[in-house]
């Protein structure tokens, strides 16, 4: 009794907060004990017990088939990125070059959804390195943001998580990134804002220079 009464104060305390607890993506030990297929399965069960909860009728034709195609969009779609078998192989090349300035990938749309509301996070990503001599395919970029994005997500994690990845892939610790966002979870509920955004950023190694930041940040902008 105690700790349902804990539990109960602890998610109102919660409430509606934006928290991130670990920049890990939470997982449980079992959480690829099952299928694809299996959890398509599970999921679809789930799906249409909560649908029939709503009070929608399964038997009409438009929606007989959506708990399927709910659970199949699930896992092969929006939250496939949980699983790091999924995770895009990334192929270096030697910096022929001698690029030694910031190479920069801006506006790389992304969607993703809320961890605490299973609704949409909708923006752009804006990646700056700088070559310790290996440069990586411009595509590898946007697959690896989309290999985050896809998935529960709370914005601050996704943005350390890919920082965090560019600097293992690439070797080097001078990375930066930006992230801007509409949440749907306060643009279409709760305070129904639709016209501000999130922003969050991570910068390390020469990043942190004032001066290089300023520039990366001025880069990014070109388009405005």
């Amino acid at each position: 009794m105690l700790n349902t009464q804990l539990k109960a104060i602890h998610d109102q305390e919660i409430g509606d907060d934006h928290i991130m607890t670990n920049i890990a993506t939470p997982l449980r030990p079992d959480a690829f004990d099952m299928s694809d297929d299996q959890k398509i399965d599970v999921i679809a069960g789930h799906f249409k017990e909560i649908m029939q909860t709503l009070g929608l009728d399964l038997t009409d034709d438009s929606l007989m088939g959506t708990p399927k195609r709910v659970a199949k969009m699930y896992v092969k779609e929006l939250f496939s990125g949980l699983n790091p078998e999924n995770m895009p192989s990334i192929t270096l090349f030697d910096n022929n070059y001698k690029y030694d300035e910031i190479l920069v990938e801006r506006d790389i749309s992304f969607y993703s959804n809320c961890e605490h509301h299973f609704v949409p996070i909708v923006g752009k990503v804006h990646i700056g390195y700088i070559s310790s001599g290996n440069v990586i395919g411009l595509s590898k970029l946007h697959r690896l943001v989309n290999h985050y994005a896809r998935r529960p997500q709370v914005q601050e994690r996704m943005t350390i998580q890919i920082g965090n990845a560019l600097k293992e892939a690439l070797k080097t610790d001078d990375i930066a990134v930006v992230v801007d966002a509409d949440h749907f979870c306060v643009s279409s509920r709760g305070i129904a804002d639709q016209s501000s955004s999130t922003v969050t950023s991570f910068f390390e190694g020469a990043f942190n220079n004032s001066l290089k930041k300023e520039e990366f940040l001025s880069l990014i902008k070109l388009k405005n």
